[in-house]
């Protein structure tokens, strides 16, 4: 039989109440509802309108659940509905704005209330399409794999928080009710889902690298045993977690419990259960109060925050940094737009109101003397500081770091905010105007400016969590490549030792193991090439995100495509075979050069001149996992040695800092030294394979090509998988041809069986040492060489 609650003037029919939900502890339908109901005005906060999927159990945790994200039949005409748009069909899913939503869910067995990081806009009831979900929080779900305590697991988000904290975000953890942990963090303005989950990643992989024997950000299972993987996909548009303050489906009612940071230090740290939580709220309030602020502040009401108007002006962080009976900064109470204020002579009147949006840029006498640029947006002057001011030159580009939003009034502030009080120093204004917007998105702003000192179309792009780069975009054509970099071909290192090298004559750089790529992107087309000029823009896909990157700027850098494995090290042979292989990883184009930049060629600039340039432009990869500039590494030649021997690195190049680019030459400037041997060489043929390899290759037969021909170097048959002896038996095939294209002679055993082909498939060996007769001692196959032809060897 139903009784009926009378929840906020709400009525929710539940019954059952007596059914027990979690057999282990008996725990009943009622208690559950009574839980929800105890922290709704807790939990509310971090389910705003958020659709909500429901996961139930309606014969308890003892039996199957299943998932339900459409609305049922019969659901309260109360409940607040939203429909989401899937490929194959549409959902109405439901919003949690109130007390009486949780209770009827509860009411419903949905023990577990899982959401995504994005929200609905509170003034728009229509379906919302994907690329417009904006995610304000970000979310790490620290997964242990098997053997992984709870305490290593708060080791790991303890690095998260460090990690949250040097991007200036503020991390929140909650132990999941689970296994694991998700730690939160509320992002300063709301971006795209793919831009939030972009930004999870970087940091995952970060710490993976940090950290290969104990963490991973693989999605692969089965690399998980000991370590803790650290789930960014869950910031996708399309992926949801657990709410905090859910409960758990699992045998005994854990919750999804918000802690301090001091409690992931406890070397009892354990789960949460429901008896626990009721404490622990009148104990402790809501943890995650700041989390979701910005969305709907803890002490407001969640029906009345459902109906309040868009765009509201929002100078809390300003005013909270200003003690406005110390310092004659405006306030924002009189929301006058005037460009000046009374003091100033050319005051603007009342009736004076600029025809279209304002900016204004003021000289700041701080701690030191920058620019802060400020534009009109939605009643408030979205703000930067220009360290340098903005660039009157396109071929600069300019930091730029995003402040927080001033009131309009402030654009007529002039004055002395006093010391000691934030940004204390002597303010005018350098110029003023008005500006149209050609694009306005939270990473990219296009403005044209009309003021009395700077004009011009200006780009604001941004590279990081408040760091941006500002550029004058020039309104002729984009500026033309030179002829000397129509074909870019990379300089090249000779093998030389570098021990004996100092740091004040050379600098030293990590020597990776993949492909060399040089990335032109110019005229908006991003083409990539490799040493020998074969284009492999279609090889990899990965690195279209550069164009993104690079946004306004014509460019062409050199660097290195690798695959990181597991371990978070460069694998070649990953690489090589990463089309046949099921072990993970992530392909990384590793940027250590630069040698054009928006018309200038930078060939004859010394290394130093253009390391300063990949530095000025390395913020653009910043949100970016696929792309990295390694830093170059400090101390002298045998220090670098030693610290690539100690990461398993292939080895170090060094160049001279004063050494200018040298395209397609091999210069002394520039030298490698390898921590083991590998060689490229020109396969010639192969000995047929016996017993479980008779249908396919046992042996490969290789050369090193001379200028009479294919010199014999030796056999190699280890460190191939059988997919790729089949692989290989397959490209080999039309190949064949009747004689030997070695110059020499084999020995009869080896010409006996031996297939011949034509010498034009270039791939990698690595060996222990050459023997006395020139053949190659103990090699170990690493895979074919796409990047190159048997004339570069």
């Amino acid at each position: 039989m139903a009784d009926t609650l009378d929840v906020d003037g709400r009525s929710v029919s539940v019954t059952h109440l007596d059914k027990v939900l979690y057999p282990a502890t008996g725990t009943r339908k009622a208690e559950v509802i009574e839980y929800y109901d105890h922290v709704a005005s807790l939990m509310l906060p971090h389910l705003w309108w958020r659709p909500v999927t429901r996961k139930r159990w309606p014969d308890g945790t003892g039996s199957q659940p299943f998932f339900e994200k459409n609305l049922p039949q019969g659901t309260p005409d109360w409940v607040t509905r939203r429909v989401i748009e899937h490929s194959d069909r549409s959902a109405s899913y439901p919003l949690a704005t109130s007390r009486a939503d949780l209770i009827w869910f509860a009411q419903q067995a949905a023990l577990e209330l899982h959401v995504p990081q994005w929200t609905f806009p509170a003034d728009d009831d229509g379906p919302l399409p994907k690329d417009q979900r904006r995610a304000n929080r970000l979310v790490l779900d620290l997964d242990p794999g098997p053997g992984v305590p709870l305490t290593h697991t708060a080791e790991i988000a303890l690095m998260v928080r460090d990690v949250l904290a040097g991007a200036g975000l503020t991390g929140y953890p909650v132990t999941s009710g689970s296994k694991g942990i998700h730690v939160y963090a509320p992002l300063p303005a709301a971006v795209t889902s793919d831009n939030a989950r972009t930004v999870a990643k970087q940091i995952a992989t970060a710490l993976a690298a940090e950290r290969p024997h104990d963490v991973t950000a693989v999605m692969s299972k089965a690399v998980r045993a000991g370590k803790v993987f650290i789930d960014w996909s869950q910031n996708s548009s399309a992926k949801t977690t657990l709410s905090p303050y859910s409960l758990r489906g699992r045998d005994e009612p854990m919750v999804a419990a918000p802690r301090t940071w001091d409690e992931l230090e406890d070397p009892d740290l354990a789960h949460v259960t429901l008896s626990e939580m009721h404490s622990r709220v009148e104990d402790l309030g809501d943890l995650l109060a700041d989390l979701d602020r910005a969305i709907l502040s803890p002490d407001a009401d969640p029906v009345q925050a459902s109906t309040a108007e868009p765009g509201v002006v929002d100078l809390s962080e300003y005013r909270r940094k200003r003690d406005e009976t110390r310092t004659p900064e405006p306030f924002g109470d009189s929301g006058d737009r005037a460009a000046t204020d009374d003091t100033d002579d050319d005051a603007s009147s009342p009736d004076d109101t600029p025809a279209g949006p304002i900016f204004v840029i003021q000289e700041h006498h701080a701690r030191r003397l920058h620019y802060d640029f400020r534009l009109e947006r939605n009643g408030v002057l979205v703000s930067w500081a220009v360290p340098k001011n903005l660039p009157v030159d396109p071929g600069q580009n300019r930091l730029a770091v995003h402040t927080e939003d001033h009131p309009m009034d402030y654009a007529g502030f002039a004055g002395d905010i006093p010391a000691g009080e934030y940004g204390g120093g002597h303010v005018e204004i350098w110029d003023r105007g008005t500006f149209e917007t050609e694009k306005w998105r939270d990473d990219e702003v296009i403005v044209r400016l009309h003021g009395e000192r700077i004009q011009g179309r200006y780009a604001l792009i941004r590279t990081g969590d408040k760091n941006w780069l500002a550029h004058l975009m020039s309104d002729e054509p984009r500026p033309i490549v030179p002829d000397s970099l129509r074909d870019p071909h990379p300089m090249l290192a000779t093998l030389e030792p570098v021990e004996s090298l100092d740091a004040q004559t050379w600098a030293f750089e990590g020597k990776w193991d993949g492909y060399r790529i040089l990335a032109q992107y110019t005229d908006g087309t991003l083409r990539l090439r490799s040493r020998s000029g074969i284009d492999m823009t279609a090889d990899f896909p990965e690195l279209g995100s550069l164009a993104d990157d690079l946004g306004l700027l014509d460019v062409i850098l050199d660097g290195e495509v690798v695959a990181i494995d597991s371990t978070g090290r460069s694998n070649f042979t990953l690489l090589a075979s990463r089309g046949a292989t099921e072990e993970p990883f992530e392909i990384r184009y590793l940027v250590f050069d630069v040698l054009f930049l928006n018309g200038t060629s930078l060939l004859r600039r010394p290394w130093h001149d253009r390391r300063a340039v990949l530095e000025e432009i390395a913020p653009l990869f910043a949100r970016d996992p696929v792309v990295d500039v390694p830093p170059v590494l400090e101390g002298s030649g045998a220090e670098a040695m030693a610290h690539s021997r100690d990461r398993n690195w292939e080895g170090v190049v060094a160049k001279r800092r004063d050494s200018v680019y040298q395209q397609g030459r091999r210069s002394t400037t520039w030298r490698k030294q390898k921590n083991w041997q590998d060689v490229e060489v020109v396969v010639g043929g192969w000995r047929p394979g016996k017993g479980n390899r008779s249908s396919t290759i046992g042996s490969l037969l290789v050369g090193l090509p001379e200028e009479t021909g294919l010199r014999y170097v030796g056999r190699v048959g280890t460190g191939l998988t059988d997919r790729q002896l089949a692989e290989l038996t397959a490209e080999l095939a039309p190949l064949r041809r009747k004689t030997s294209p070695f110059l020499d002679r084999l020995d009869r055993p080896i010409e006996r069986d031996a297939v011949w082909v034509l010498p034009q498939v270039v791939a990698e060996v690595r060996f222990m040492d050459w023997t006395t007769a020139g053949h190659l001692r103990h090699p170990s196959w690493r895979g074919i060489r796409r990047d190159k032809l048997p004339g570069d060897l």
